[in-house]
C-alpha cells in the first residue's frame, strides 16, 4: 500500500495552466473513477484556485502515468513539467499543509480548509477507509492550527488581498464606486472587503440574479443582471471578478464602449477566479489595469510577513498529526497481510496433515486427533512472534515497510498454484534471482 500525492500548484505552474488543470465538481467522479480503472485502488481530487491534486492508495499497478496523460489532455501539453508526486508520509504532510494554509498563496488563509472539506465530500464515492482518515486527520490538523498558533491570526485571503492592492493604486478607497461579478463565497468576502474600506457604491452582478440581490441586499449594495451591468463601467473604478465560469465573462466588447464616458480615469480589474473571468486582451485597452491572481503574490509577500513566525510551532504540530495518520494506516494495513498470513500458514498444515495422516494410517482416532492438535499447535507458536512484532511495527511507525517484507518473505502475493508448487515434497528449490 503506497499514498501519493500528484499534482500542480501556483508554486509549479502559472495561472494559465493552472486554469485548464481546473475541475469543476460535476467532472469529478468520472475522472477519479478513470484513474482508479487505471490502478488506484482509492483516489480524490483537491481542485482549487491555486492547486489541482489527485490524492491516491495505489495497487498494483502504478496510476500516475494516468494522471499525467489527463492533465495534458486538458492543457494540451505535457503536464508533468508542472507538476509534482509526493509519497507515503510527505503525501499526508502535504495535505495537510495544504488544509491548514501552510501551503497557501497566502500564509494562513481560512477557506481552503472548507474547500479541502467539499473536495473529500465531492470524492466520497471513490476514495476508502485511508483517504477518508487522511482527509479527516487533515481537516483536524487544520482546526488546531488556527486555534494553537498565530498562524491564521487575522482576515487573509484571496479577496483581501485582491482589495490590498486596489488600495495600492488607489491609495484609498474611500469614495470610489466597485462592481463584484459573482456572488460566491470568494465574492462575498471581496465585497466584504471593500464595504470595511468606505466605498461609495458597489454592485453585485450574478448571472443568477437572486443570488446577487440577497448579496446586495446584506451588505448595502445594488444588484444588477449581467446584461444590464456592463453600461455602469463607465462610472466604476474597481472591479473585482470570482464567478464559477468555465471561460470568460468579461471581454473587450464589454468595456471598450465605456472608456471614452471615462475620460482619463483609470479601471483597476482584478480577476481572482479560476478559470480566469477576464479575456488577457483586455490589458490593451487604454487606461485599463489587469491583475490577476499570480499578481497578487507581491502584496501577500508583504502584508503576511509577521505570520512566518508561527510556522515552526504549526510544523512541530503537523509533524506528530502524520505519525498518528502514519502508524494507523500501517495498522490498517498490517491486518489484511497477518489474515493472509495465517490462512496460508493453515493451507500448507492441512496438505502436509492430510499427506502425513494418509502414511500413518494404523494410528487410532485419537492419535490422530493429537496430531491435528501438535499441527495447530506448532503453526501458532511459529506466527505467535511475526504477529506480534508485525502489529508493533504498526505502532512504532515502521509498519508499511515491514509489512511488505512480511508480504515478500512469505509469498502473500502469489498465486495459490505457485505457493503449491513451492510446498511440493522433494521440489526442487528455486533458482535464486539476481537484483536488477
Amino acid at each position: 500500500m503506497a499514498l501519493i500525492a500528484v499534482g500542480a500548484s501556483y508554486r509549479t505552474a502559472p495561472v494559465e495552466v493552472r486554469e485548464k488543470f481546473a475541475y469543476a465538481e460535476a467532472e469529478v467522479v468520472g475522472v477519479l473513477a478513470r484513474i482508479r480503472a487505471a490502478g488506484a485502488r482509492e483516489a480524490a481530487l483537491l481542485s482549487t484556485c491555486n492547486r489541482t491534486e489527485f490524492y491516491l492508495v495505489d495497487s498494483e499497478n502504478d496510476p500516475i502515468p494516468a494522471i499525467w496523460e489527463e492533465l495534458s489532455t486538458r492543457l494540451g501539453d505535457d503536464a508533468q513539467r508542472f507538476g509534482y508526486v509526493r509519497r507515503d508520509r510527505d503525501a499526508a504532510a502535504h495535505l495537510f499543509r495544504v488544509a491548514s494554509g501552510l501551503d497557501s498563496m497566502i500564509l494562513g488563509e481560512a477557506q481552503i480548509q472548507g474547500q479541502v472539506r467539499d473536495a473529500w465530500e465531492a470524492s466520497r464515492s471513490q476514495s476508502g477507509a485511508a483517504l477518508n482518515r487522511l482527509f479527516q486527520s487533515a481537516l483536524l490538523v487544520a482546526s488546531r492550527v488556527r486555534s494553537e498558533t498565530a498562524v491564521g491570526r487575522g482576515a487573509a485571503s484571496v479577496s483581501s488581498a485582491a482589495v490590498q492592492l486596489a488600495k495600492q493604486i488607489f491609495g484609498s478607497l474611500r469614495g470610489r464606486r466597485v462592481m463584484v461579478l459573482g456572488a460566491g463565497e470568494t465574492a462575498e468576502l471581496a465585497l466584504q472587503c471593500l464595504m470595511a474600506e468606505g466605498v461609495r457604491a458597489a454592485i453585485v452582478a450574478n448571472r443568477t440574479y437572486a443570488r446577487a440581490a440577497e448579496l446586495a441586499r446584506l451588505h448595502g449594495a445594488t444588484a444588477m443582471r449581467y446584461d444590464a451591468c456592463w453600461s455602469e463601467l463607465a462610472d466604476v473604478d474597481v472591479v473585482i471578478t470570482s464567478t464559477a465560469a468555465p471561460h470568460p465573462v468579461v471581454r473587450p466588447e464589454h468595456i471598450a464602449p465605456t472608456l471614452a464616458a471615462r475620460g482619463d480615469r483609470p479601471l483597476c480589474i482584478l480577476d481572482i477566479a479560476l478559470p480566469r473571468d477576464v479575456d488577457p486582451s483586455v490589458r490593451e485597452l487604454g487606461n485599463v489595469f489587469l491583475y490577476d491572481l499570480d499578481d497578487l503574490r507581491s502584496v501577500v509577500a508583504t502584508t503576511i510577513g509577521r505570520r512566518h513566525d508561527e510556522l515552526p510551532t504549526a510544523e512541530a504540530l503537523l509533524r506528530d498529526e502524520v505519525e498518528r495518520y502514519w502508524s494507523w494506516l500501517a495498522g490498517l494495513a498490517s491486518v489484511p497481510v497477518l489474515t493472509a498470513l495465517r490462512s496460508e500458514m493453515d493451507r500448507v498444515r492441512e496438505r502436509e496433515l492430510t499427506s502425513a495422516l494418509r502414511r500413518l494410517g494404523h494410528l487410532s482416532p485419537a492419535d490422530r486427533q493429537a496430531v491435528e492438535h501438535l499441527s495447530r499447535a506448532l503453526m501458532n507458536k511459529f506466527l505467535h512472534a511475526p504477529s506480534v512484532r508485525l502489529r508493533a511495527a504498526a505502532a512504532n511507525g515502521r509498519g508499511l515497510g515491514v509489512v511488505d517484507a512480511a508480504r515478500y518473505l512469505f509469498a502473500l502475493d502469489g498465486t495459490a498454484e505457485e505457493s503449491a508448487q513451492d510446498d511440493r515434497p522433494n521440489a526442487r528449490p528455486p533458482i535464486e534471482e539476481t537484483a536488477e
